[in-house]
């Protein structure tokens, strides 16, 4: 399956909104530039016509100029591997690729391969959901990583000493991807591929993990909260906060509280504990 590749050069202001709004339309995988970002999608799914609406509704604030290609898969280490650079989450972990050199001065150390997949760290939100992880014990607990992706978080969940972890997403990339980076820092399990509903994962759960959008985690809140036994946690990013209180509204009645919130470059995150 090839991907398209759409070169988009933009404002800087205006880079995390229009990934936010791509991601929305069918594009997974993101890789920021200096002249805006490259942004990545399925050939046979591209909504061509959601994409030019997008593009025409910032193209004067953002001062947007695109030109789009085909990139065949077996490109895509070559091109990621010119642009990622490692990650600093404060002292708490270091993320870096394979080809990257370890630095021993974090707790932990996160090796990720990312070919198309989205979570390298890099994004605000991937940052302050490994943030959070470090704020919540994971020692002895059953973790389930919803929409995983190159399956960081699940990895963050298994050096943080979680008995079990169990992840999937809905891309096969990102299946092939999340179980490679699995190998590579020693996780056992295996991603799946599916929804929530289709993997139907058996609970309980002592800690949930969804770094998705406002939409999706609006409409799984209450499968979460079901899976979730009393004093278990749930993990939420993907939105902005803006989007707060509407996802603590959905989340209220369910027993889900507030308990921790993170803010970086508009993008939120939050701890709910099952009351």
């Amino acid at each position: 399956m090839d991907y398209l590749e759409l070169k988009i050069n933009c404002l800087e202001d205006f880079r995390e909104i229009l990934i936010a709004e791509l991601a929305e339309i069918g594009f997974n995988s993101f890789l920021e530039t200096e002249e805006g970002l490259d942004a990545y999608a399925p050939e046979n799914e591209f909504d061509r016509e959601s994409f030019l609406n997008l593009i025409e509704k910032y193209k004067l604030p953002a001062e947007i100029t695109w030109h789009e290609s085909k990139m065949p898969k077996v490109n895509w280490n070559e091109e990621w591997e010119k642009n990622y650079d490692p990650i600093e989450v404060d002292d708490l972990v270091f993320v870096r690729a394979s080809f990257h050199q370890p630095n021993p001065g974090y707790k932990y150390e996160i090796v990720i391969n990312p070919k198309m997949s989205f979570g390298t760290g890099h994004h605000a939100t991937t940052f302050q959901m490994l943030k959070h992880q470090g704020e919540i014990d994971h020692r002895g607990k059953r973790v389930l990583d919803v929409g995983s992706g190159t399956g960081i978080l699940a990895i963050m969940a298994h050096l943080l000493g979680a008995k079990e972890v169990k992840a999937f997403d809905i891309d096969e990339w990102c299946v092939e991807n999340g179980n490679e980076n699995f190998d590579l820092n020693g996780l056992i399990t295996r991603m799946e591929i599916g929804t929530i509903r289709e993997v139907n994962p058996e609970g309980p759960f002592d800690i949930v993990l969804a770094n998705i959008n406002k939409n999706v985690l609006l409409d799984e809140m209450k499968i979460y909260a079901d899976l979730i036994p009393p004093k278990g946690h749930l993990f939420l990013s993907g939105f902005y906060n803006e989007d707060v209180d509407d996802l603590l509204e959905c989340a209220k009645p369910m027993g889900l509280s507030l308990i921790s919130k993170l803010s970086k470059d508009n993008w939120a995150a939050l701890i709910l504990q099952k009351n």
